[in-house]
């Protein structure tokens, strides 16, 4: 690990661990820099039942988010947040899941593979996705990001075939993110059928937790999308509560409800 003394928890075997207990795993999302009360809202999450957060790193032409999260990202950085802000927040927060950075490539590139991938471990932050860097280009980040201690995670969607779908299996880190429909992210009235069947798919060409995300809004549709997955992920319908003023306590809440839930609660 070229002698970098890494910080945070691991994310594979922390997700792989909840989910031999039989837990069905919870990933929720903050964007970083959104309010002064955004890291708050991250340890609400943890303390509602997170498995894992998500600390989105705002760019400004986030090509894979929906409407609320890219106006969470307009607001994170019309109030001055930026990469080294964020992490530098997130180097004094501790919490007993794995923290993951979601960002843009231009981010990354700009700061420089195993620079970035530095800050991440030195912040507690020990994987990364970069859903703007494609599968046959990532494979030097993906190096560099394993050097310095980072788990690159990988997404597949519901047309991948089944080729790039073992390839992605294969060099994915910390969990497999399986999109549940095409498009970019948001809250839904309800999931499309192409989740359970690439949700399926994955789990036959992987043994790495399955997680599935984009559209899951409430708790009826985490324990539906949950089913033949190891998890889900909720990132929208989180960060609409807090544009819409809602704070940490709402945030926490929402979460404990989507726990409660998949637990069977």
């Amino acid at each position: 690990m070229s002698g970098i003394i890494e910080r945070g928890v691991a994310v594979e075997p922390a997700l792989r661990a909840g989910r031999d207990a039989g837990r069905k795993l919870l990933v929720t999302y903050v964007t970083g820099g959104l309010g002064s009360g955004w890291v708050d809202a991250l340890r609400a999450m943890v303390e509602g039942g997170a498995d894992l957060v998500e600390v989105g790193i705002p760019f400004s032409d986030p090509v894979m988010d929906g409407p609320t999260i890219q106006e969470a990202s307009v607001r994170a950085l019309a109030g001055g947040a930026n990469p080294v802000g964020i992490l530098d927040a997130l180097r004094r927060v501790e919490v007993p899941v794995p923290l993951v950075a979601m960002t843009y490539y231009n981010l990354v590139f700009r700061a420089g593979h195993s620079r970035f991938a530095r800050m991440l471990v030195d912040s507690g932050v020990r994987g990364a996705i970069v859903p703007d860097l494609p599968l046959d280009e990532s494979g030097e980040w993906e190096t560099d990001a394993a050097e310095a201690g980072v788990e690159t995670v990988l997404l597949a969607a519901p047309v991948t075939p089944d080729d790039r779908l073992a390839e992605l299996c294969r060099r994915s880190h910390g969990f497999i993110y399986g999109v549940n429909l095409m498009g970019v992210t948001g809250e839904r009235a309800s999931l499309a059928q192409s989740a359970a069947v690439l949700a399926k798919r994955l789990k036959a060409a992987t043994d790495k937790p399955v997680i599935m995300g984009f559209g899951v809004s409430t708790p009826d549709q985490a324990v539906a999308a949950a089913a033949e997955a190891d998890g889900v992920v909720v990132a929208s319908a989180l960060m609409r509560l807090l544009l819409d003023g809602g704070g940490p306590n709402a945030v926490g809440d929402a979460v404990a409800s989507l726990r409660a839930a998949l637990d069977g609660g």
